[in-house]
C-alpha cells in the first residue's frame, strides 16, 4: 500500500501572501493584540487599517472591553468581536511580540479557523476559506517568519479516515496598512516566502513520519524521497539498494535490518547548486528506521505504537534537502539516510554480534534496540570516505536519556567544534527550534573501546553521551554534530505551531544552518 492509496492523506499548509490595504471583506479578520508591558508595540491594534464596517473608534472601544474582563492579549487566545459580522471578526494575543509569542499566536488563528469552517459545515453555514491578519507596519523579520511558521503548521495534522474532510481555510493574507511602501511590502513577502518553504519543510516531515507502519517501510521512504525531489533539477536522490549496501560494506544497515521482510535501503540526496560555489560541503545522515521493534531486544509493548516515528531523523534530513532546493541556497549539501526496520526473526541480529561496518570498523553489539547509531555509523563512515565532507551534522531519534535529560521540547546536541555547535544553537533559536549542548565527556571515551571488538555499541554510562562518543569514532575528527530529538520529535499534544504526533523538528534547523549560518 503506498500514501496515496490511503482514505485520507495529509493536508498543505495554506497558501500565503502579502497586501497593502484592505482586506478581503469575505475572509476571517484577524487583529493582534499585546500585552500592556510590550514597549515596542503598546497600543497598536491595526487602528490605522480597519474594516469598513468596524471603524477605528469600534475596535478601540472593543479592545478596551475585553481588557476590562480579562483579556490581556495572551499569546494564543483569541475573542471574537463585532458579533453580527460574519465572517467573524477576531482579536488574537500576540503577549510580548516575541517570535514565540507570533508561533503561539498564528497557530490559534488558523485552528479557530478551522474550528469555524467545520462548525459552519455541519451547521449548513457557509464556510471561509481565506483569513486576513492585519497587522502592525513595525514588525521584524523574525517576527514576521514566526507567524508565517505559526500559520502554516498550527492546523497541519495527518488523519487517515474514511470520513469526508470538512472545508478548511486554505489561504492566509497579510494585510499591512495601506500607505505601507512598496519595497517594505515587497520585503514582507519575500520573508514570508521564505517562511513557507521552512514550514514545508516541517509538514514533510511531520507526514513522513506520521505515515502508518502498515504502509511505511525502507523502500516506501526512498519512492517518497525520490518522488519529492523529482520536482527540484539540481537536486539528485539516489536509492542504494540491499545488495548495493552487501557489496560495499555497510554492516550496521544489513545486521538492523536482516530480521525484517523489508530489506533496508541507503537514500541519498545530493544538492549541487547550478552556480558552482566554493565554500563548505555539509553531509547530514538521518536515522532511517520506519519501525522499531527493539529487535531480540524487545521493547515493552507499551509505547511501541509511537515507533513508527523512529525515522524522524532520516525524515527531518530528506525534508531538509528538499526545502534546501527549495530555497535554492548557494551551498552544497549531500543528505544520507540509511533506513531499515529493526524486527524479531531468525536472522535477526543479536547481543554478542560483531558488525563491521562500512570502511571496516567494528562494534560489538550489546543492545539490539540501541540500532540507530548502528546505521548512523555507515553512513558517517561513508561520507568520510566517499564524499569529501568539511562538515558532518547527524540527526536521530537515538536516546531515551535525552527525553529524561531535557524534556519533550528541547534537543541534545553533542559536538567537536564550538563554532559549529553555536551555528546550530543560533539557526535553531531563528526558526523556532531550541537546541541544548551536550558535553562529550572525556572520563567516559574509554568507555566506547570494544573488549573484542574496535568499538562496544552500548556501554553502560549515561545513555546520550555514550551514544554521541560512540558516533564520534566514525567522524575522522572532522567538525561534526550530533542532534538527539528523541523528545522533541514527538509531541503528545499541542503547543504553539505543534500537533500531536510527529512533529518535524530539526528540519527548519538544518535549513536555517545552510541559509547562512555555517561557521567559516
Amino acid at each position: 500500500m503506498s500514501l496515496d492509496t490511503l482514505p485520507d492523506v495529509p493536508v498543505s499548509p495554506p497558501r500565503l501572501r502579502v497586501l497593502a490595504g484592505a482586506p478581503a471583506p469575505a475572509s476571517i479578520h484577524a487583529w493582534p493584540v499585546f500585552s500592556a508591558e510590550t514597549p515596542r508595540h503598546t497600543g497598536e491594534t491595526q487602528a490605522d487599517a480597519p474594516l469598513p464596517a468596524l471603524g477605528a473608534d469600534q475596535l478601540t472601544e472593543d479592545c478596551a472591553r475585553l481588557r476590562s474582563v480579562g483579556f490581556r492579549g495572551k499569546a494564543g487566545s483569541l475573542e471574537r468581536i463585532g458579533l453580527d459580522a460574519a465572517p467573524p471578526r477576531w482579536l488574537f494575543g500576540a503577549a510580548t511580540g516575541s517570535p514565540a509569542d507570533w508561533r503561539a499566536a498564528g497557530a490559534a488563528v488558523l485552528r479557530a479557523a478551522e474550528e469555524h469552517d467545520r462548525q459552519a459545515h455541519e451547521a449548513g453555514l457557509d464556510t471561509v476559506d481565506e483569513v486576513s491578519l492585519l497587522l502592525p507596519a513595525t514588525l521584524d523579520e523574525d517576527e514576521i517568519t514566526a507567524l508565517a511558521i505559526g500559520v502554516s503548521l498550527g492546523a497541519h495534522r495527518f488523519t487517515v479516515t474514511g470520513r469526508e474532510r470538512p472545508p478548511r481555510p486554505t489561504d492566509v493574507t497579510f494585510v499591512l496598512p495601506a500607505q505601507t511602501p512598496e519595497d517594505t511590502v515587497a520585503a514582507t513577502a519575500s520573508v514570508v516566502d521564505r517562511a513557507a518553504a521552512l514550514s514545508s519543510a516541517t509538514a514533510l516531515a511531520r507526514d513522513l513520519a506520521n505515515a502508518p507502519s502498515n504502509v511505511k517501510n525502507p523502500e516506501w521512504l526512498a519512492r517518497t524521497a525520490v518522488a519529492a525531489g523529482a520536482a527540484y533539477p539540481d537536486l539528485t536522490v539516489a536509492v542504494r539498494d540491499e545488495q548495493w549496501l552487501t557489496d560495499h560494506g555497510f554492516g550496521g544497515v544489513l545486521a538492523v535490518g536482516g530480521g525484517s521482510a523489508s530489506p533496508p535501503r541507503l537514500i541519498e540526496l545530493s544538492w549541487r547548486p547550478e552556480v558552482p560555489v566554493h565554500g563548505p560541503h555539509l553531509v547530514l545522515v538521518g536515522k532511517g528506521i520506519t519501525f522499531d521493534t527493539g529487535g531480540v531486544s524487545l521493547k515493552p509493548a507499551d509505547g511501541m505504537h509511537l515507533m513508527r516515528t523512529d525515522m524522524a531523523g532520516g525524515a527531518a534530513v530528506i525534508a531538509a534537502l528538499i526545502g534546501i532546493a527549495a530555497l535554492r541556497l548557494p551551498v552544497r549539501v549531500t543528505g544520507l539516510v540509511p533506513s531499515a526496520e529493526n524486527h524479531v526473526s531468525g536472522s535477526a541480529y543479536r547481543p554478542g554480534d560483531v558488525v563491521t561496518h562500512f570502511g571496516g570498523r567494528t562494534s560489538e553489539i550489546v543492545n539490539t534496540d540501541a540500532e540507530g547509531r548502528l546505521v548512523l555509523a555507515d553512513g558517517l563512515a561513508y561520507a568520510v570516505e566517499r564524499l569529501d565532507p568539511t562538515i558532518l551534522v547527524d540527526v536521530a531519534t537515538l536516546t531515551g536519556a535525552m527525553k529524561i535529560s531535557l524534556g519533550l521540547r528541547t534537543g541534545g546536541l553533542f559536538s567537536s567544534d564550538d563554532a559549529l555547535a553555536d551555528a546550530v544553537t543560533a539557526a535553531g533559536d531563528k526558526v523556532g527550534e531550541s537546541w541544548w549542548r551536550m558535553p562529550l565527556l572525556a572520563d567516559h571515551a574509554e568507555d566506547v573501546r570494544g573488549d573484542w571488538a574496535d568499538v562496544r555499541q552500548g556501554p553502560p554510562g549515561p545513555g546520550g553521551v555514550m551514544a554521541a562518543l560512540f558516533l564520534r569514532e566514525f567522524t575522522a575528527g572532522l567538525p561534526w554534530v550530533h542532534l538527539d530529538i528523541a523528545g522533541p520529535a514527538r509531541a503528545d499534544r499541542s503547543y504553539a505551531e505543534v500537533n500531536p504526533g510527529a512533529t518535524g523538528f530539526a528540519a527548519r534547523t538544518l535549513i536555517e544552518l545552510v541559509a547562512g549560518r555555517i561557521p567559516s
